[in-house]
């Protein structure tokens, strides 16, 4: 995997809207936390473009983020919002021109088809954290600022990732790559030729939001019989905001855990990135990382994410 270089103050940040639209309150809070991270958040008045229930033609978004990437100025790319849309973006981009010179893309949800994409043609870390809209737009209370800095600035490894609400459904320790995202958008890939397709012996981070168990039980269900589960060699499962019956039974968690109750490795469950009703904590995905599921449930990413010059 390729690293972007470690951001620093004053860094041009990109703003991109690769699926969806969004609110303009938001998008504006949104910039104004970046600069007050010390960064310079600009952006392409496309940005703005509106087609129906997506942010303009894929066209104009693809042109967008390609343009962010290939700007030597720009040192990272957040996306506005998920939603749907980033799909459309696939048939358009050379994964050549995304090879050269890495760059940070920040994005969830929706957005987990590029983080995705980024890892597997470009060979590029990607990281899964907050985007403009119901996260850094809320400041402190949308996202976790010293994961979200730690990943993205420091380039020594970014070390123990826990939460208290972190819980451990099946011990033990792995370790791989970090792979993953929102399960919704990994399922729809298979069967593409921008498929889903993880190394063996990865860490597979898993998470979703208003999914249904029995959604769950079918996706979960894919991710199985496609052979994707038996390569992770360890699972770790986000917050699931929201996939509970509404009466409280079956919850999502005891779906998961009767699910996958056959599953070699550990499972740690409850890990709020994403898709969360808290602060979401920031993931790079494309590094090494270890599952610790005992006493003390931990992700613990032992491998930087940036560098501190791109060779």
């Amino acid at each position: 995997m390729r690293k972007p270089r470690a951001l620093r103050a004053g860094d041009r940040i990109a703003i991109v809207a690769p699926a969806s639209p969004f609110a303009r309150e938001g998008f504006d809070k949104g910039v104004a936390e970046l600069q007050a991270l010390g960064f310079d958040p600009v952006f392409d008045e496309s940005v703005f473009d509106r087609r129906s229930y997506l942010a303009g033609t894929a066209d104009s978004r693809a042109a967008a983020f390609r343009n962010a990437w290939m700007d030597p100025s720009i040192a990272a790319i957040v996306a506005a919002r998920g939603g749907y849309g980033s799909v459309h973006l696939l048939p358009l981009l050379d994964a050549r021109d995304f090879r050269g010179t890495p760059k940070a893309f920040i994005g969830y949800s929706d957005t987990t088809t590029l983080l995705t994409w980024l890892n597997q043609a470009c060979g590029v870390v990607a990281f899964h954290g907050p985007m403009l809209e119901g996260r850094l737009a809320l400041g402190e209370a949308g996202y976790d600022r010293e994961s979200f800095l730690r990943c993205l600035c420091q380039t020594a490894p970014m070390g123990m990732v826990a939460h208290p609400l972190l819980e451990v459904l099946k011990p033990g320790e792995a370790a791989g790559a970090l792979v993953g995202g929102t399960i919704t958008k990994l399922t729809a890939s298979l069967g593409t030729p921008y498929a889903f397709n993880p190394p063996d012996g990865c860490i597979l981070f898993l998470e979703d939001v208003a999914e249904r168990p029995y959604r769950i039980d079918r996706m979960l269900t894919q991710l199985g019989l496609a052979g994707i589960l038996e390569r992770a060699s360890g699972l770790v499962f986000g917050s699931m905001l929201q996939c509970s019956e509404p009466g409280g039974a079956p919850c999502a968690r005891d779906v998961v855990a009767d699910m996958l109750a056959g599953f070699a490795g550990p499972i740690l469950y409850g890990l709020p990135s994403g898709h969360t009703d808290g602060p979401g904590i920031t993931l790079p995905f494309g590094v090494h990382a270890r599952v610790l599921a005992g006493r003390e449930p931990q992700l613990v990413i032992d491998e930087a994410a940036v560098v501190d010059t791109i060779g």
